[in-house]
């Protein structure tokens, strides 16, 4: 058992000076089993700490019913295991490019833009799941012998809001959840940023990639004691699809994180390990400096160009990091671990099964909704995954533009049981002018829920209508398919499986042999879009907009003999309706 405190200048364990060098590592972006070895790359790169999030959405996927939530404690025990300290930053709301920004979807569905502030509904829920989760963490702080050092108020709030009320009342919930440790905020080292995320009494801290000596002074503008620390020293970056690869020379990130710690400051490097956004849980942005343009969904790896990269292996940044860190540790460095087992051969997988959208919607789906106007994922309680629309155009009558208005991601069109287009964003007409009667089918798959900006808790799906020229066109049938469907219990018995149809959209299903489970890659050439599965675990989204990469398959997802595998496959199938591991 130990005291940590926060004093004038510095950091204090039993009133002796200590600095925090700290690695984020997100719990559930790695697989379970994986997180000794994780870790242990940390410490090898010289880290004293880890710090993670924990998201809220993942944990009660309706309200008052929890999944799970006992991890974060698993987890802080494997920390402690490893030798390291703990920062845990709780939220309710994180960021982290992950879905929502951790808020859940049926939560800002109800308050909408009172997320993140001090309305009692919105509190209210915050309350019942602190006191779920927080014991765990205040079972777990250094007072009582464990690693936790220091716990987070909200996340970068002075980047969304200046509601004071609402984070002192956080700190009080906090403390009334047991949390004794020192508390602190993180914000951008900008005015209005620090002047709306900090609370008085509570350590600010702040994030950056580069300029430590600039953010520091604009900390201590606002805070002229208290210990230095730049709570997230962006050491790479994530990646939207379509976009360009995130890559950040290792030698200039070893700079900046030298010019931290020559400031006399802590730091906690974002990402250590970034790991990957496994079951369709990555976020999105919106494009623009003030984050209100197109939609930009995150892809499913959270690599982050990370010093330990998304297999957990070490790269140049780690070797530059450790050079860094070694100068700030007492002691030679441990050793990396042995790196983890691969798969000893590539496997190519034959999908020779396959069940058209239709007979996967009529197993899994959720029961048909009818309404005047098309509802939204969250009306119709849809997170993750995709809804149908079916309308119809009335006639007689002439050809004209038909127009998806409000869509918040995109959208299969079919006219007649014939695929029509595919629509993107906002307001979005087919090509080609439809005449009535007509039986029209809307299959609009959430790319990701906005988790930075305004935008944070939009509404997914359609939010505007369905438009014959200027008319819009009413009475509408949905149904949801949710990712979550797939993870039942024989999930898939009663599939009407056929044989496959060229290029076609729909469940494919394969199976496959392995003589040892190992790390893989799953690559997917040909295919255009969808979700894949091992063994019933959702290793996340492809896609062919890229940046293309295999899709992370962890060593003990797989097991020794036989394996299947799923892909649902949203636009179009490859030629050949086979996929690689190697």
């Amino acid at each position: 058992m130990a005291d940590f405190t926060v004093g004038e200048t510095d950091f204090l364990l039993d009133g002796r000076p200590v600095r925090l060098l700290s690695g984020a590592l997100h719990y559930f972006r790695v697989h379970e089993e994986q997180w000794w070895h994780r870790l242990a790359m940390l410490r090898a790169m010289g880290l004293n700490c880890v710090e993670t999030y924990v998201p809220w959405n993942l944990h009660e996927p309706e309200p008052g019913g929890y999944a799970d939530e006992a991890a974060l404690g698993r987890f802080l025990d494997a920390v402690h295991a490893a030798g390291m300290w703990a920062i845990v930053r709780p939220g309710p709301y994180i960021c982290a490019e992950w879905e929502n920004g951790g808020l859940p979807y049926w939560l800002t569905g109800r308050v909408g833009r009172r997320a993140r502030t001090e309305d009692p509904e919105y509190l209210g829920h915050v309350e019942r799941w602190f006191t779920r989760l927080l014991p765990q963490v205040a079972e777990r702080e250094i007072t009582v012998g464990g690693p936790v050092v220091m716990v987070q108020v909200e996340n970068e709030y002075g980047s969304y809001g200046c509601d004071g009320e609402y984070l002192r009342g956080l700190v009080e919930l906090l403390r009334g959840c047991g949390v004794s440790v020192p508390l602190f905020t993180s914000d951008g080292p900008e005015d209005h940023m620090l002047t709306g995320g900090s609370v008085p009494g509570v350590l600010a801290t702040v994030n950056f990639g580069s300029g430590a000596r600039e953010a520091f002074a604009a900390l201590r503008r606002h805070r002229p004691s208290g210990p230095l620390m730049c709570m997230e020293f962006w050491c790479g970056w994530f990646e939207h699809w379509g976009a360009k690869p995130a890559r950040r020379d290792a030698a200039d990130a070893a700079g900046a994180l030298r010019e931290i710690l020559e400031a006399g400051a802590s730091v906690n490097v974002y990402m250590a390990h970034g790991g990957t956004s496994f079951g369709g849980w990555a976020g999105a942005n919106r494009a623009g400096s003030l984050h209100d343009g197109v939609l930009e969904p995150t892809v499913t790896s959270y690599d982050y160009d990370a010093p330990v990269d998304e297999a957990g292996r070490p790269t140049e940044k780690f070797w530059r990091f450790r050079e860094v860190l070694a100068e700030y540790q007492e002691g030679p460095l441990p050793e990396p671990p042995p790196a983890p087992a691969v798969l000893a051969s590539p496997v190519r997988v034959e999908l020779g099964e396959w069940a058209p959208p239709q007979a996967v919607l009529a197993l899994l789906g959720d029961k048909e909704y009818e309404a005047p106007v098309p509802p939204t994922f969250e009306e119709l309680g849809v997170e993750r995954g995709l809804v149908r629309y079916r309308l119809e155009v009335p006639g007689p009558r002439e050809p004209y533009p038909l127009t998806v208005a409000g869509l918040s991601d995109r959208a299969v069109v079919h006219v007649d049981g014939v695929r029509a287009g595919v629509l993107e964003g906002g307001t979005s007409t087919l090509d080609v002018p439809v005449a009535g009667p007509a039986s029209v089918e809307v299959w609009v798959e959430s790319l990701g829920r906005v988790n930075y900006g305004p935008r944070t808790g939009e509404p997914k799906g359609i939010t505007g209508g369905v438009l014959h020229e200027r008319q819009f066109l009413h009475g509408v049938r949905a149904q949801g398919l949710r990712l979550e469907a797939f993870e039942e219990p024989d999930a898939l018995t009663g599939m009407d499986w056929r044989a496959p149809r060229p290029g076609a959209a729909g469940l494919y299903r394969g199976t496959f042999e392995v003589a040892a489970p190992g790390d893989a890659g799953l690559e997917l050439p040909g295919w255009t879009r969808g979700f894949a599965w091992v063994n019933g675990f959702n290793l996340g989204r492809y896609w062919s907009a890229g940046p293309v990469r295999p899709l992370y398959v962890p060593g003990p997802v797989l097991r020794a003999g036989g394996n299947e595998m799923w892909v649902l496959e949203l636009e179009g199938a490859a030629a050949e309706r086979a996929v690689r591991l190697r």
